[in-house]
């Protein structure tokens, strides 16, 4: 809809500032005895005379009657399903103190388990400044690149990070996690093949966790994963004619540093690709993936400084040769420049995403983990290369005395090279591998369960020389040799990396890695690049919750579980529906991971053939996407002018495809922001014709109490806890896309190799960590928690309410595109500018420019809405002035928008401009007291695109500037 108009989106916590709010306006406690500390009133908006006003201005005297008129009655839900009596209601004391006593459920072991998941070491100045820095949690996607330079500029560290550490030529700005990286690095190679080679072959050492979720995606394609020994296997000539690419991991899960070099060039020589999952650690010791031939490297960023979480979130990289750059997938930052000729950053390659491609495109991501990726760049900033050469050789150095002081007690390495794993054979000392585990386990140790005879042991920078010891000795009783002390332990003397593998080169040579190593240079630098940036709950990073390997046995996070539970079965109350996976690691994720169980249902029933997908015109581009990703054809589904589904559409090509139909997606409400009277009847044509109703929960916020997808008539949903349950967006992610399904798909739920008892019937695994972004779920809990049933049906309605007070406010100014039989919108609304554009050569972006000016971050977040309306409406003056020929249509205020600080500072030779500089950066009265800066003028996407710079300037450029 961006060349119709904005589509704004409302939330709860939008107000109108139309008077001082004090303490009279806050509800009378109960009794003395009742908690003060209640999170409702804190966290909805308008509070009661405010919502009165709002209501009054759009003719209604009762919130009910106003949501009868905005909400079909017959998918209306009984108040009672979601109340205080259903979910009930923590105050924030009371949630705290719950939180406190969960917490210390979960025992606080020591992990060697690695498997790609670590330890690290947050520096305090990165955990107080950054993770737990609103400026740097909260602020949105950065589409206006112009009020979001500082996160942008980090996020090119981190390309930078990765591109130097891996030798690769380009890298982008994050994914989801490691095993979903490898997923599409994996289709990657079967595009590049034409999507002609149906084989790829995954070396037997690859993570299991990222095995899984190759599994789950090669099926939608039709991939046939081979899993062996990669480099005698590529010997085979038959298989070598027919796979598109090779995976391999270096080092292995086993610790293995094998060199494949010569697999690089065998594969290149079959026509395959050659995909590397690595560990960034490690690159500082190792020769990197580029110098040996890999064509894609990946792999998780969070052992820079990214709490374990219990699994996330993290921040993936994914880097590339040149010649695939404009395949990558994923968001890539780029180096562009602004009107006045000053550099500046951007989203960059944007005819890669799914709204350009839909279901031409071979992935679905359209988001990053922003916040962690910043994170690990700002730890490789604070570090530089000395830095991190220290902690890789502390962490190298203690792997070899942990080697040497068990072989002296009679155990047997298998691995004869390594960094920081070895796989330890016990058969020489103990009878099996469970006895070891035991007094690890009486000791507080985790140690990785290989097999009967196998254990693994990874170390990483938080051990501590305390507790090398006393891992020592675990193994030490085990063998019934006498303990050792720290003084008994030696520093080895040579390194187990073989030396042809040995790193040579030089990396992270950027003045941005030099400079900023003390705590007070780089508190500088987090400032100035947050002062960069609009920012708008602090997430837990409770040791007790983030210090926590996804993989450890379940009796050791029992905390955990409780919290995971009661959010799968506060959502399933939610949207109606039986079951609940937390897997799914953003939203696209859940789209994907709900239509595979959907092709898993049919499968079961001996209808695996049902292969085609209907989607409405208007559906978001990650739906058609996710629908290919799970191996369906998509047939589009026209819209009505009013912006309704076409039922009869719908329903002769239901019927015409009722042989092989497996779903239908739908959006609710639509993403014209109206609550469509007839999406039961839609979702009757589906069942009736055997099909599957996928509904896409992206809107679930105007849903909460008032309907749910289970009665409109969905099978299957996701949910954006990142959009209704107040996880922060991270400027980009991370975000968390949980599917609800009815009680006939729940058997075909996501399963994952770390879980003890796995269904025949699931699917497998969709991301890498059995509950996907663990640490943040608490969020999402401690917000419903503290909403309670009544507060998060508030909050619907007062979303409802905004955005149909916005519409009256603005209706007088502008075309709104779409509203309901009764006038009213669902939670957004779309401004239809398509009028401008003949009158006054103005376009949906120099309307997003100007309102930068405003103070406002175009076109989607949370704002006090009268401010906003009365830019608008400023704006819409502005637009008359040039319409009227008061102001030229190519240098007017809104052509130029935005203006920062330098373009105001211009001296009066230089003002070129048929308006004054109070005109431009003042234009309403608000702006004198608070005004957020553009920190760059207009940037020019095109020059961007063509002259692609992903990382960050070398000493000769910044010279130059």
């Amino acid at each position: 809809m961006a060349r119709l108009g904005f589509a704004l989106r409302l939330t709860r916590s939008s107000a109108t500032p139309k008077h001082v709010r004090t303490l009279a306006s806050v509800h009378r406690a109960s009794s003395i005895f009742a908690p003060h500390d209640e999170f409702p009133e804190r966290h909805i908006g308008p509070d009661d005379q405010e919502t009165a006003s709002m209501l009054s201005k759009l003719g209604y005297k009762s919130m009910d009657a106003f949501v009868g008129d905005t909400v079909p009655p017959k998918i209306r839900v009984p108040t009672s399903d979601i109340s205080n009596d259903t979910i009930a209601a923590f105050s924030e004391s009371q949630l705290h103190a719950r939180a406190k006593s969960l917490g210390a459920q979960n025992k606080p072991f020591k992990s060697y388990i690695g498997m790609g998941y670590h330890n690290a070491v947050v520096p305090p100045v990165i955990l107080r400044n950054v993770i737990e820095n609103p400026q740097w949690y909260t602020p949105y996607t950065p589409y206006q690149p112009e009020v979001a330079q500082g996160r942008l500029e980090s996020l090119v560290n981190f390309q930078t990070m990765v591109m130097s550490l891996t030798s690769m030529d380009i890298a982008n700005a994050s994914m989801l996690d490691e095993a979903t990286a490898a997923a599409e690095g994996m289709v990657m190679a079967f595009v590049a093949s034409n999507q002609k080679k149906k084989k790829f072959l995954v070396d037997s050492g690859v993570l299991p966790q990222t095995i899984a979720v190759l599994r789950t995606r090669a099926k939608g394609f039709g991939i046939e994963l081979v899993i062996a020994d990669a480099s005698s296997a590529i010997e085979d000539s038959a298989l070598r004619s027919e796979i598109c690419g090779v995976l391999v991991q270096y080092p292995d899960v086993n610790g293995h540093v094998k060199d494949f070099g010569a697999l690089a060039e065998s594969a290149h020589s079959a026509g395959a690709l050659l995909v590397c999952g690595t560990d960034l650690l490690a690159l500082t010791m190792l020769k990197p993936p580029g110098e040996w031939g890999a064509d894609i490297v990946l792999g998780n960023s969070a052992r820079f400084g990214v709490p374990a979480g219990y699994g996330g979130p993290h921040g993936a990289f994914f880097a590339v040769t040149d010649k695939l750059k404009r395949k990558m997938p994923g968001r890539l930052i780029g180096r562009s420049r602004d009107t006045t000729g000053k550099p500046a950053y951007r989203l960059a390659l944007q005819t890669r995403e799914q709204h350009i491609r839909r279901e031409k495109a071979t992935s679905n991501i359209c988001t990053s983990q922003a916040l962690l990726a910043n994170m690990a760049a700002m730890y490789a900033v604070y570090h530089g290369p000395a830095g991190l050469a220290r902690i890789a050789d502390k962490v190298h150095g203690f792997t070899q005395v942990f080697k040497s002081a068990i072989q002296s007690v009679g155990y047997k390495v298998s691995n004869p090279t390594s960094f920081d794993t070895i796989t330890v054979n016990v058969t020489s000392v103990t009878k099996s591998a469970d006895a070891l585990h035991e007094a690890s386990a009486a000791a507080g140790i985790n140690l990785r369960r290989v097999d009967n005879e196998h254990v693994g042991v990874t170390f990483d920078e938080s051990v501590t020389p305390q507790e090398l010891v006393k891992l020592v000795n675990v193994f030490a009783s085990a063998a019934s040799s006498p303990s050792v002390s720290l003084s008994d332990l030696k520093e080895p003397a040579g390194s187990s990396i073989p030396p042809a593998l040995k790193r040579t080169s030089p990396y992270l040579h950027h003045p941005v890695f030099n400079k900023h190593h003390s705590e007070t240079e780089m508190l500088r630098y987090i400032n100035h690049l947050a002062s960069k940036d609009i920012g708008f709950m602090i997430p837990l990073t409770w040791p007790e919750f983030s210090n926590v390997h996804p993989f450890v046995p379940y009796d050791q996070v029992k905390g955990y579980h409780t919290i995971i539970k009661e959010l799968e079965q506060d959502l399933a109350k939610i949207t109606g529906f039986h079951s609940t996976s937390l897997q799914p690691n953003s939203g696209a994720a859940g789209e994907y991971a709900g239509l595979s169980v959907i092709r898993a249902y049919h499968e079961s029933r001996g209808e695996g053939h049902r292969d085609i997908c209907l989607i409405p015109i208007s559906a978001h581009g990650t739906n058609p996407a996710s629908a290919v990703m799970a191996g369906l054809k998509v047939v589009p589904i026209k819209s009505l002018p009013d912006g309704s589904l076409d039922l009869e559409d719908l329903k002769a090509k239901a019927e015409k495809h009722k042989d092989n139909l497996a779903a239908f997606m739908i959006t609710y409400p639509s993403t014209f922001g109206v609550f469509e009277e007839g999406v039961q009847d839609a979702c009757k044509i589906i069942h009736d014709n055997g099909g599957q109703v996928y509904l896409d929960g992206a809107n679930l916020n105007a849903q909460i109490g008032l309907t749910n997808p289970a009665t409109c008539g969905g099978d299957v949903c996701h949910m954006n806890l990142h959009k209704t349950f107040a996880i922060p967006h991270g400027g980009g992610g991370p975000g968390v896309g949980p599917i609800c399904v009815a009680e006939h798909l729940t058997p075909f739920l996501p399963s994952h190799p770390a879980m003890p008892e796995i269904e025949d019937k699931t699917i497998d695994a969709v991301s890498a960590a059995p509950f996907g972004s663990s640490s943040i779920h608490l969020i999402s809990w401690a917000y419903i928690k503290m909403l309670g049933g009544q507060g998060l049906s508030e909050s619907s309605k007062i979303a409802l309410l905004n955005a149909n007070y916005m519409a009256v406010r603005l209706s007088g100014h502008y075309s709104l595109r779409y509203k309901n039989q009764n006038g009213r919108v669902a939670h957004e609304l779309l401004i239809d500018l398509a009028e401008f554009d003949k009158a006054a050569g103005l376009k949906v972006p120099d309307f997003a420019k100007r309102l930068q000016d405003y103070g406002f971050h175009p076109p989607t977040c949370s704002w006090p809405i009268s401010t906003f309306c009365d830019a608008m409406i400023q704006i819409r003056k502005e637009a008359e002035d040039i319409i009227t020929g008061k102001q030229p249509k190519d240098n007017n205020l809104l052509k130029n928008a935005p203006h920062p600080p330098s373009v105001i500072a211009l001296s009066d030779a230089e003002w070129n401009r048929p308006y004054t500089r109070r005109e431009a950066a003042y234009p309403l009265p608000y702006l004198e007291e608070k005004k957020f800066w553009p920190t760059v003028s207009r940037i020019d996407d095109a020059y961007g695109d063509l002259n692609l710079i992903c990382d960050c300037p070398s000493v000769e450029e910044l010279a130059s500037l």
